[in-house]
């Protein structure tokens, strides 16, 4: 994981030295908004028009973060609006490169060979980490977010006219609210609490983050067990978000990461629901564990030097949920 000084590459890893070994998660940097009549985004951001064809969604199939867009993409039916590349797993001294491994989607709008390579393009001085996903503007030829969270809601609403109209609304304004409350938790305990224990370097700064992950997690246990989603009978970003994460926890967190109190798969009710998101139409083929597990297990030379793979575990995310107990239940 390198990043930008100024517009010169460094391949340098996080420093947690100064944070007393904790992992602290940078902000990302270009933030303006997509929106239907190019209107400034919600927070007073410069908004931009949507327009099928215009942008593109640089991401990779093994972050979580990039996957959320990948799934609101797939979900809104924008795949043939905003095209596609995809990195290889491998993050090495380059960091995020381009190739023609299987899975990975070359550069064919500026025909890049590294992502840092995209982000001079759009600021030939930038100073910051080089992350994906990143949805690139053709007509402006520059980074239009490289927020997860933001491009997640931006492919949700505002290419009216362009999106499925049979796609569901991911951030319906009446449980907004409850939603973003419910993102709250589970970012800072769950999808950057993982982070949080795999990348500290002291027994202190693992052992801080890895107790209220648990906790939350036990508390999703609970909350799904008598809910169908998150949010009750509407599907939402907020189950999406937690599924990217959810999704990774056994193949890498777990032994990885060293979040070994649990598995994702002796939690029964969390296990169903889980393989539930996993069985939504479209959604398995956003999945792609060789990217997932090539990438965590390849590319931390710091957590696993070897860089070998493990052959394991056996994911069951195929079987029978019986989910539809909680729908008839309501």
């Amino acid at each position: 994981m390198g990043l930008l000084v100024n517009g010169e590459w460094r391949d340098q890893w996080y420093d947690t030295e100064k944070t007393g070994g904790s992992f602290e998660r940078t902000t990302t940097s270009f933030r303006r908004w997509v929106t239907a009549d190019g209107s400034p985004g919600p927070n007073g951001q410069p908004g931009v028009r949507a327009e099928a064809g215009r942008f593109h969604l640089y991401v990779s199939l093994a972050c979580p973060w990039a996957h959320r867009t990948l799934i609101a993409r797939r979900l809104k039916g924008l795949e043939d609006a905003v095209t596609l590349s995809v990195v290889d797993w491998f993050m090495g001294e380059e960091g995020w490169t381009f190739s023609d491994r299987p899975g990975a989607i070359p550069d064919s709008v500026n025909g890049a060979s590294k992502l840092f390579e995209i982000y001079l393009k759009a600021d030939p001085r930038y100073t910051g980490r080089v992350t994906v996903p990143v949805l690139w503007d053709k007509q402006e030829n520059t980074i239009v977010s490289n927020e997860s969270a933001e491009i997640l809601r931006m492919f949700n609403r505002s290419f009216e006219g362009i999106a499925d109209a049979r796609a569901p609304d991911l951030y319906p304004d009446d449980l907004a609210g409850e939603i973003d409350a419910v993102n709250q938790r589970i970012y800072d305990t769950v999808n950057n609490g993982v982070y949080k224990c795999g990348f500290a370097t002291t027994q202190e700064a693992y052992e801080k983050p890895f107790w209220p992950l648990f906790e939350t997690l036990d508390w999703l246990e609970e909350r799904v067990s008598t809910r169908r989603w998150l949010m009750g009978e509407r599907i939402t970003e907020a189950d999406w978000r937690l599924f990217t994460t959810l999704v990774r926890f056994d193949a890498v967190y777990h032994g990885h990461f060293k979040c070994n109190l649990r598995r994702i798969a002796d939690y029964p009710n969390l296990q169903d629901y889980l393989r539930a998101l996993y069985q939504w139409p479209g959604i398995a083929e956003t999945v792609d564990f060789r990217h997932i597990k090539g990438h965590y297990y390849e590319s931390h030379k710091t957590i696993n030097p070897t860089g070998i793979v493990p052959l394991g575990p056996e994911l069951t995310l195929d079987a029978p949920h019986g989910r539809d107990r909680l729908q008839r239940a309501a």
